[in-house]
């Protein structure tokens, strides 16, 4: 059993940067893939990035791609986002996500386990 607890959610402006974080509980964190959703209000929840077990690979959806970076410390059993160059339409609720396979991919189906998710705001 894992639980996800996200932090770093806020306020921030067009143009702007906010870096979550998703701190992990559980001995086999290491051993699981990580995702990033997100949900805007009236939207279904869409993928915004993973990173496989060792934090050697990673996938964005296109979106974000050369704003955001997923990145992962298993020693801490942390996984982050960092979103630069921020865009209102990035507003919505972020989850972090783990799944118990060594790679995951896009679909929320995919993942076993989630946090209870953090507002990302930007203004314009």
């Amino acid at each position: 059993q894992v639980q996800l607890v996200e932090s770093g959610g806020g306020l921030a402006q067009a143009g702007g940067s906010l870096r979550l974080s998703c701190a992990a509980s559980g001995r086999t964190f290491g051993s699981y893939a990580m995702g990033w959703f997100r949900q805007a209000p009236g939207k279904e929840r869409e993928f915004v990035a993973s990173i496989s077990w060792s934090g050697g690979s990673t996938y964005y959806t296109n979106s974000v791609k050369g704003r955001f970076t997923i990145s992962r410390d298993n020693g801490k059993n942390t996984v982050h986002l960092q979103m630069n160059s921020l865009k209102p339409e990035d507003t919505a609720v972020y989850y972090c996500a783990a799944d118990r396979e060594l790679y995951s991919g896009t679909s929320p189906r995919e993942y076993d386990y989630w946090g209870q998710g953090t507002q990302v705001t930007v203004s314009s």
